[in-house]
């Protein structure tokens, strides 16, 4: 086939916690990621020149190179030059639904799906593992983005474990879209607070890592308990995100004011989320919140949780 059209989900941070530094600068994470059924829609289709190009129906996402989806297009070429003298490049089309800059890993997963659909279209049958080393090239997230569902992620975020999947769990999604957080300033400013009790042994890091593995939130994933879950949130970047973000701190305060299963803020930010038990508690969370924050540029979701990744709908 010529062209392919695929989703390419969002996904949220359950559990993020900072173990301490990487020899490679990265941090040393734990985390538990879940895919929700806010997607992009990303069109693949040959173009029979050697030129990769990127529409977007967002003004923010830019069409070059600095664009993760032409970088996972790229790197398919680089790494099946046959393929690529054979097929060609591609045009690739996003029509954004996740909103940009937000912690919910939208240039990832345009990447994941990129890598996906080019596999099938130079029919090189490429194996799930494959795909993830490939989307690792690109960056931390692509992996989790390209099999979705729940996840323990380790490491920077590339070494996945999946979670049983979890497929009845509502989520309400705000975001400012005048607002942004850098995810190197959230990192970096952590380091600078919170550095000294970073884990530095190796076999202190693995001690830390199974014991989130055995601990509250992965037991309550595995026995589908949305209420236990919800009660252990956790995100370590809140500690330096919050205090300097008022309107992420308003955000949280006002989802907990509603009894919510949980909240919490996604990645470095500036999303909160909310779980709900139903699709009708979603929507009443969603109008709590729009009648009592009336900031014209507040964007509100309803989602639920996915338990799959990039799927090819076309």
């Amino acid at each position: 086939m010529r062209s392919y059209t695929l989703l390419s989900p969002a996904k949220i941070n359950l559990y993020l916690e900072i173990l301490g530094d990487r020899p490679d600068g990265f941090h040393e994470l734990v985390m538990v990621l879940q895919s929700v059924t806010l997607a992009d829609e990303i069109e693949l289709r040959a173009n029979g020149t050697d030129a990769i190009r990127v529409h977007c129906n967002h003004p923010l996402v830019p069409g070059d190179r600095s664009n993760l989806a032409y970088r996972a297009a790229e790197l398919m070429g680089q790494r099946f030059p046959d393929a690529f003298a054979r097929y060609g490049a591609v045009d690739i089309t996003i029509r954004k639904q996740i909103p940009v800059g937000a912690g919910l890993a939208g240039g990832s997963t345009n990447a994941a799906a990129v890598l996906v659909g080019i596999d099938l279209m130079w029919q090189l049958g490429l194996t799930l593992s494959e795909l993830q080393e490939l989307g690792a090239q690109l960056g931390s997230d692509v992996p989790f983005c390209i099999a979705g569902g729940t996840a323990l992620a380790t490491g920077r975020g590339e070494k996945l474990d999946p979670l049983p999947d979890l497929d009845q769990v509502y989520v309400v999604l705000a975001k400012y879209r005048s607002l942004a957080v850098s995810t190197v300033w959230a990192y970096q400013t952590y380091r600078q607070q919170f550095g000294s009790s970073y884990l530095c042994a190796p076999d202190d890091l693995e001690c830390r890592r199974q014991k989130i593995h055995s601990g509250e939130i992965v037991s309550a994933i595995a026995q589908r308990n949305s209420s236990r879950i919800g009660q252990h949130l956790y995100n370590d970047l809140e500690k330096v995100v919050l205090p300097a973000y008022p309107q992420v701190t308003q955000l949280r305060e006002t989802f907990q004011q509603l009894g919510t299963l949980g909240t919490m803020m996604s990645g470095s930010g500036p999303t909160v989320f909310a779980l709900a038990e139903s699709l009708e508690q979603a929507n009443q969370m969603h109008q709590h919140v729009r009648d009592r924050i009336t900031a014209p540029d507040l964007e509100l979701w309803v989602a639920k949780f996915n338990p799959t990744g990039i799927q090819v709908v076309k």
